[in-house]
């Protein structure tokens, strides 16, 4: 569905105020600029709270951002949190971390997440996306980006998403440090109104990029996660 520019940026504002919190920056240990830099976010579904981001920025270490407003009490958590045990799925492109384990980081060290998991019920089915076709929808990509100064504010692009062929993509490059995050689109709905869906995670590319889409990122989740 191709929303109106004024009605784009509606969408985008609201996407921030709803699931902000749920993204972070990320940036692969052995990874240099800008291709060690990406961004990971926050999914929740009945088994649990993961962590996901695109394997290629995953790799088996790295860094977590932790901007202020993502932990409580303030001024308590470090800047960064080393994060290990990544779930690596190169077969679909995606790297998953069931959470419990940084919650039990902040909690010994007396600080908690305040994160906006994007939850089950936005993440796209198969239905959802078996409905994108060659027509150009609108798109949101909520990220980090890797601006020169070095501070990673949270950022939203506006783009368009299709079907080429076999794959969902993006149609247009994406800067540095886009990598892992969250893609956005939006459909009609039964009631004359917009479904909002969150269509997967975004994949290394250059003119244009691949996302790994929520029906196959759900297949790749472990059978039993940590809350």
């Amino acid at each position: 569905m191709l929303l109106d520019p004024d009605m784009e940026n509606d969408v985008a504002y609201e996407l921030c105020q709803l699931v902000g919190r749920a993204i972070l920056p990320y940036r692969r240990a052995d990874g240099l600029d800008p291709d060690g830099a990406g961004t990971a976010f926050l999914f929740q579904d009945p088994a649990g709270e993961y962590l996901l981001t695109a394997d290629s920025v995953a790799g088996g270490a790295g860094e977590l951002g932790l901007r202020a407003s993502v932990t409580e009490p303030v001024g308590v958590a470090p800047a960064a949190l080393a994060v290990t045990g990544w779930v690596r799925r190169p077969e679909v492109g995606v790297a998953i971390l069931p959470v419990a384990g940084l919650h039990a980081v902040g909690a010994a060290a007396g600080w908690a997440f305040r994160m906006q998991p994007v939850v089950d019920i936005v993440a796209a089915n198969a239905d959802v996306v078996a409905r994108i076709d060659a027509t150009p929808g609108s798109a949101f990509v909520l990220a980090h980006g890797l601006p020169e100064d070095g501070d990673r504010p949270l950022e939203v692009a506006i783009e368009r998403v299709s079907r080429v062929g076999d794959e969902v993509r993006i149609g247009a490059g994406l800067p540095a440090g886009y990598v892992g995050a969250p893609v956005f689109g939006v459909e009609a709905a039964a009631d004359g109104g917009m479904a909002l869906h969150c269509l997967g995670l975004v994949l290394p590319g250059t003119e244009s990029h691949p996302v790994a889409t929520f029906d196959r990122i759900r297949a790749m989740l472990p059978a039993t996660g940590e809350a």
